[in-house]
């Protein structure tokens, strides 16, 4: 019987094919002859049966090539994490290992160094962004022009992220925009060491983040003690530093998200051995301002404080007042605006004034008048120094916190009160010489130039 005879007839997806005629050929004993051809159906079962078995293959190549993919992927993603890890664990370790050495002694022994003679109080490091920008950037930011206010983090990033678009170029071959170590008590400290070479120190905290490192190299470069710094994990805050083209700053501090030095973290080993001790007032370090006052006036450190800004006088004015009047304050600083938010509600509203009242609570009081100079007072003496003229001045961030040096400069040399006010506008005027807060060296010799010319005790510094 032929192999396609009806009872052994193939079907192919359960439909069976037509009867087939049994071709004369296949009896032939011919071997020409002797091959079968099968029938179209089972031919095109046969192809399509091939064709599966390709389409399979290459799916589970493109299979293999996913699942390798995926594999690579996953292992450059662990790759990433653990580099990642290892930056951050490397970037905590220079912090510390920068903080540790800054806290050895001379024969490279781990103790507690000798106090600075000045001490700063600055809860929240801060690293200040700086630029000469145009008007309609400041036109378009939250908050008074010529102050300093607070924002937000992403109010900062929006700042930050506009300040190429509005840059003034300078004349001279200074950077349109720095980024450099900053705070107000950390520009006064700095000054203190860089330029008058009086033992000086921080009491800060910085997180482990570029920004921190940054802080701790540009402090501990210009000589700064920071022994009393507390590394710790997070961000480091930031403030951003407009300056306009006459030379006006507008402070923008973002310290929302920034790690801090909270009050209970501060001991008498902080402070035992100082002589005096700086402060900014600001309302959202009160407890740290308070606490600090009180460890200092029990180890008989005297009290440095600076208004900080015509804002903070004047959404705080009755704390503010409260710190005045408990008699521990020992030296204040203002400027005019600051002075007249002070005292708002008096009939007389000027900087004479407000000098009065706070003279009242405190040995020393200076107010400072920008291009008209200052005046000051210490218990019943009274004087007014004139500002220096033909400074260039091209960026008036910083010059509080360097009169403030120079004026300290003054009380811890034993100088007569005016010439600390002459110091003081000698130094202050160095450091609107250029951009930002920190003095550069040829401005630090000018600052000396004008000292020598005014009969003026010269610092004695270290080669």
């Amino acid at each position: 019987m032929s192999i396609f005879s009806r009872k052994t007839q193939p079907t192919i997806g359960g439909v069976k094919d037509p009867p087939l005629e049994e071709d004369s050929s296949c009896a032939s004993s011919s071997p020409e002859r002797s091959s079968v051809s099968l029938d179209p159906y089972a031919s095109r079962y046969l192809s399509l049966s091939m064709e599966r078995q390709v389409v399979c293959g290459y799916l589970k190549i493109l299979i293999e090539q996913r699942d390798q993919a995926r594999k690579e992927l996953e292992a450059a993603l662990f790759r990433e994490k653990k580099n990642q890890t290892e930056i951050v664990q490397l970037r905590r370790e220079r912090c510390s290992a920068l903080a540790l050495t800054l806290r050895r002694n001379d024969d490279g022994i781990s103790s507690t160094p000798p106090a600075p003679l000045i001490l700063g109080l600055q809860p929240v490091a801060l690293v200040d962004h700086i630029a000469r920008v145009d008007s309609t950037l400041l036109d378009h930011i939250p908050g008074d022009r010529g102050g300093s206010q607070q924002i937000a983090a992403k109010d900062l990033d929006q700042i930050l992220s506009k300040i190429n678009a509005h840059i003034l170029p300078f004349d001279n071959e200074d950077p349109p925009s720095i980024t450099i170590a900053g705070g107000s008590v950390a520009n006064t400290i700095r000054g203190m060491v860089a330029g008058f070479g009086v033992s000086s120190g921080m009491i800060t905290a910085c997180g482990d983040d570029d920004q921190g490192h940054l802080f701790i190299h540009s402090m501990s470069f210009s000589g700064v003690n920071l022994s009393r710094l507390r590394i710790k994990n997070g961000s480091t805050g930031q403030c951003a530093c407009l300056v306009d083209a006459d030379g006006n700053r507008t402070m923008r501090p973002c310290l929302s998200s920034a790690v801090k030095l909270q009050a209970d973290e501060l001991n008498r080993e902080d402070l035992r051995g100082a002589k005096w001790l700086v402060l900014r007032y600001a309302f959202i370090n009160l407890e740290q301002i308070k606490t600090a006052i009180r460890i200092a006036k029990a180890e008989g450190v005297s009290i440095s404080m600076d208004l900080a800004s015509f804002e903070m006088v004047r959404d705080y004015r009755s704390h503010l007042i409260d710190l005045l009047k408990s008699g521990n304050i020992d030296l204040c600083f203002a400027n005019e605006d600051e002075a007249r938010e002070l005292i708002s509600g008096e009939p007389r509203v000027d900087p004479e004034s407000a000098l009065s009242f706070l003279v009242k609570h405190c040995e020393w009081a200076v107010v400072t008048l920008g291009s008209r100079g200052c005046i000051a007072m210490h218990r019943n003496e009274v004087v007014r120094v004139q500002a220096i003229t033909d400074l260039h001045a091209v960026d008036a961030t910083g010059a509080g916190d360097l009169f403030a040096s120079g004026f300290l400069y003054g009380l811890v040399k034993g100088l007569p009160l005016e010439d600390c006010c002459k110091v003081g506008s000698c130094s202050g005027g160095s450091v609107v010489r250029s951009l930002g807060g920190e003095v550069k060296q040829q401005n630090w010799q000018w600052m000396y130039k004008q000292m020598q010319a005014k009969g003026l005790l010269l610092p004695h510094l270290k080669n």
